[in-house]
């Protein structure tokens, strides 16, 4: 009788194995042909950078290419030695030595300079051209600065620097950082005020101690005799004033009774008496 629970065994079938590949010898000829081209390349690339390096040196401390000559800008407030000195160049520096960059930066540092240009001519030739800020204004802005003509504030004001510029207030430290673009409109706004009050013939700069500036009403002038408020406002400023040059010279007699006076209107002046 058959035994149902004996398990049939599996023969396995008889697979023909496969011979081993053989595996071809490595060519290290072209190999070691490209290693030995990038190391000769790189051993000359080292070679002439060291040859350049040393002949650099070679013609920096050459004669021939020596700082002879230095040609600067006649200035005004800066002398010649002065702006030599704060350039750090001097005669006898190596011509290939000279980095125009640090030289300007240099130059940057003094507040009278602007628009600094530096080249070299070789062999000899260093020039530096240099436009001078011209003051038209003191503002007073939590301490003393020059205005110059384009309405930048450029430098503090230090002992011995002139005074006898119109007088700028108003303005404050913080309107400065919180607001530069519009007390930078303010400021040449007052510029413009300036030069109209300058082209007067009857009440010009002459007769103004004071350019006052508030952010919300305006300009507000301070008259030389009395200090009397003229009140000015915003824009129209050659109208506002030529209203006022008609009558100014009868007012000049009254200046000590005047409590202020109000241009700030399109066809009338108010002339107000204490």
């Amino acid at each position: 009788m058959r035994d149902l629970h004996t398990k049939k065994q599996r023969i396995p079938n008889n697979r023909v194995k496969k011979p081993p590949k053989q595996r071809k010898p490595i060519n290290w000829t072209p190999i070691l042909k490209w290693l030995s081209r990038g190391i000769g390349a790189s051993a000359v690339c080292a070679v002439v950078g060291f040859g350049g390096w040393k002949a650099y040196g070679v013609v920096s401390r050459t004669t021939l290419l020596r700082l002879e000559t230095i040609e600067v800008s006649q200035l005004k407030r800066v002398s010649r030695d002065e702006l030599i000195t704060l350039a750090g160049v001097r005669p006898g520096d190596s011509m290939l030595g000279l980095d125009l960059k640090t030289v300007m930066a240099r130059l940057g540092k003094n507040p009278w300079l602007e628009q600094i240009q530096v080249r070299r001519y070789f062999p000899h030739t260093l020039s530096i051209t240099v436009a001078e800020r011209t003051p038209v204004a003191v503002a007073n802005v939590g301490c003393l600065y020059y205005l110059d003509d384009k309405g930048v504030l450029f430098k503090s004001l230090a002992e011995g620097d002139r005074l006898d510029y119109p007088l700028i207030t108003g303005i404050t430290e913080e309107e400065l950082a919180q607001d530069p673009k519009g007390t930078q409109e303010a400021l040449k706004s007052a510029l413009q005020l300036i030069g109209t009050l300058k082209a007067g013939s009857v009440f010009s700069l002459a007769d103004i101690s004071e350019i006052h500036y508030s952010r919300g009403y305006g300009f507000t002038l301070f008259t030389m005799q009395g200090g009397i408020p003229v009140k000015l406002g915003n824009g129209e400023f050659g109208d506002k004033l030529a209203r006022l040059s008609r009558i100014y010279g009868d007012l000049k007699t009254q200046m000590q009774a005047l409590d202020y006076i109000d241009l700030d209107y399109i066809d009338k002046i108010i002339v107000k008496k204490v």
